[in-house]
């Protein structure tokens, strides 16, 4: 009887069935996107030998698919590590995917949750420029509530989304911000000297949290926290307020848990695995 040889390479690989058993499906088209989404989730990149290992499939396999994925622009390859990384073709594809409307209709019911847990005014921004912009909100139950249309523009310095917002900046984009934009001042509290204002960005971007205690509004407090993407970078930033009357320091920070959490699902939304990103932060 013939001895049976190379049993070992042949045997599938079963440690990280990543790549499902497919039903009807096209199997390469699986295993690509398979690939996509573990290079995404590894902003730092990823090798080659890390990759085939945590999609399940043997290193030939993966290198012929990673190898057409970078041909195609939506993968690169790091020219000193030859590590992957996700292609600008990728965030383009992303970016057309997730526009303003799409953004609305993903942010809208989380929104709703948040309002009905807290009662109060609840709302989802993104930066443009110096400013911010209202794109998604919710109005709450109680007798009393903020009025706000959805598009408006809110000074970034003075606002709790505006702090998360700026403190998502990289340096040279926060250090240009703050050289540039007129820090106006809406109300007796709004912080409008460069210096308290770097300290408020540290300690945001320290808790990933701002708040807003009558700094636009005399009359309104507001809680915010990041909104991720897949990617792991700031794609906006969710919070909610309320009337000073009703909504005391502590009871702002009792809320902030449900903004919290708010964000943590509008994040897991738009892609975000935080238990899968690497511990070093993004240059």
């Amino acid at each position: 009887m013939k001895k049976a040889t190379g049993t070992k390479a042949a045997t599938p690989r079963q440690d990280k069935p990543a790549v499902e058993k497919e039903h009807g499906g096209v199997q390469s088209i699986a295993r690509a996107f398979a690939i996509a989404e573990e290079i995404a989730r590894n902003r730092d990149g990823i090798s080659l030998a890390e990759l085939s290992k945590r999609v399940g499939l043997h290193n030939s396999t993966t290198f012929h698919l990673v190898k057409t994925m970078v041909q195609l622009g939506y993968v690169n390859q790091l020219a000193d590590s030859r590590k992957y990384r996700i292609g600008r073709r990728m965030f383009t594809l992303a970016a057309g995917a997730m526009d303003e409307i799409e953004l609305v209709s993903v942010a809208t019911p989380v929104l709703e949750k948040l309002t009905g847990a807290t009662g109060e005014y609840s709302h989802f921004a993104i930066r443009s420029g110096e400013q911010i912009v209202v794109v998604a909100k919710t109005a709450g139950t109680g007798i009393f509530q903020m009025v706000d249309r959805t598009g408006a523009i809110r000074p970034a310095h003075a606002t709790a989304l505006g702090k998360v917002l700026l403190a998502a900046l990289s340096p040279p984009q926060f250090e240009r911000y703050m050289e540039t934009c007129e820090l106006q001042a809406f109300t007796a509290k709004t912080i409008v000297e460069r210096e308290p204002l770097r300290r408020e960005i540290e300690e945001v971007r320290r808790k990933d949290l701002a708040f807003d205690d009558g700094e636009f509004d005399a009359e309104a407090r507001c809680v915010a926290v990041p909104v991720r993407d897949f990617t792991g970078r700031v794609a906006g930033a969710i919070g909610m307020s309320g009337p000073m009357w009703r909504l005391s320091l502590q009871a702002l920070q009792d809320k902030s848990k449900y903004v919290r959490d708010a964000a943590v699902a509008l994040s897991a939304e738009l892609g975000y695995q935080p238990e899968r990103e690497p511990a070093a932060s993004p240059a």
